[in-house]
């Protein structure tokens, strides 16, 4: 039987570039290479496309600008490489050739929000995971928590903020913030990942250094209330028919899951299955599955949610359409424990960016009519 070829797209423009690629070599690693011919495209910090062939020979903890060959896109065929000179038949016979599905694993900016979901798009390339749309939105946390309270569900309070108030009206935004979020709260820049950027606020005084740095990542930035909450996570899985994971708790070796957490400092407990009741566990199952069709999200997500300690009242929190795949993380986790081992997961997931596709190419894009 021929072999899938998988683009795997790694590294990016992107805070989590390193974690991108931790990402994507647990996720090669555990790919069936009978079924599979991986094909691993870097994205260096400049966003320059790199070729890296078959294996990670060109790649340590980041994507660099020899890394492997160059790539051009947008090109007669799904990707080229680039040369310093005409394109010549020769060259176009050794590039990268036909791609049967594409495997986004880069984490964050200018990769989990719908770029390359777009570019594979206009392509017309099967993708693993949210379309444009689904990855956008569950990228925009100010966006994604309005939506989920227009719809009903629990989100903690929340304001948004616009970079351009705070550096002309610090002090009334202050006031703001003070008045109707109060202390401690969470500073967080709407467009990021992997906790970057996020700062928890004790008191006023902390406020001003969590907002510039906030600000650096995106110009627009949440505030949220702090609640002494457990940290409870859900996978889910599908297209129309999506079905969630068992629920898994996060107890985090700092004060909130922060980059250290999750990343360096290996003393963070996974707890799967989370030690919650069986009714708090449907529940949170059965929102997570409703938020996943809300953000209209296809092939995968890890809903995250947070239980008050005191009156154990469930949050929603947010949604990731590209979640972690290292060793340690929770999405391949928690679909272990719920009886679907890494390799089956994956198949799944290639199977379901296949059906997507397949389900679009149905779709009539022309008027039809006579002119």
């Amino acid at each position: 039987m021929k072999r899938l070829r998988a683009a795997v797209i790694l590294g990016g423009r992107s805070v989590e570039h390193e974690v991108s690629i931790v990402s994507a070599k647990s996720f090669v690693g555990a790919m069936d290479k009978s079924k599979y011919e991986p094909v691993l495209i870097g994205i260096d910090g400049a966003g320059k496309w790199h070729l890296l062939g078959g294996d990670f020979d060109a790649v340590d903890e980041r994507v660099h600008p020899d890394s492997g060959s160059a790539l051009r896109l947008l090109s007669d065929m799904p990707l080229l490489p680039s040369s310093s000179g005409p394109a010549e038949k020769e060259t176009e016979e050794s590039a990268i050739g036909q791609i049967d599905v594409v495997v986004p694993m880069v984490h964050g900016s200018f990769g989990e929000d719908g770029c390359i979901q777009g570019l594979c798009e206009l392509l017309n390339l099967p993708y693993v995971g949210a379309g444009v749309l689904g990855s956008a939105l569950g990228m925009d946390k100010i966006t994604t928590k309005r939506l989920f309270k227009a719809e009903g569900f629990p989100v903690a309070k929340f304001i948004s903020v616009e970079k351009w108030e705070w550096l002309q009206q610090p002090k009334r935004l202050k006031s703001r913030i003070g008045a109707r979020i109060g202390y401690p709260c969470f500073v967080k820049p709407s467009n990021s990942g992997s906790s970057v950027g996020i700062t928890k606020v004790h008191e006023a005084k902390e406020l001003e250094s969590a907002l510039d740095s906030a600000a650096e990542h995106d110009r627009r930035i949440i505030v949220e209330e702090a609640i002494d909450a457990r940290e409870l996570e859900c996978s889910v899985l599908g297209n129309d028919e999506p079905v969630a994971s068992v629920v898994g708790e996060i107890i985090p070796c700092n004060e909130f899951y922060d980059y250290d957490a999750k990343y360096i400092d290996e003393s963070s407990e996974l707890v799967i299955p989370a030690k919650i009741s069986q009714q708090i566990s449907h529940n949170i199952r059965n929102c997570a599955v409703r938020a996943f069709k809300l953000l209209d999200i296809s092939g995968m997500a890890r809903v995250d949610f947070l239980m008050d300690r005191s009156t154990k009242r469930v949050y929603l929190n947010e949604l990731n359409t590209i979640p972690g795949f290292t060793s340690i993380s929770m999405y391949p986790k928690l679909w272990e424990a719920s009886g679907v081992p890494y390799s089956e997961l994956i198949d799944k997931l290639i199977e379901l960016a296949f059906e997507r596709h397949k389900e679009k190419s149905m779709r009539r894009f022309d008027y039809g009519g006579s002119v």
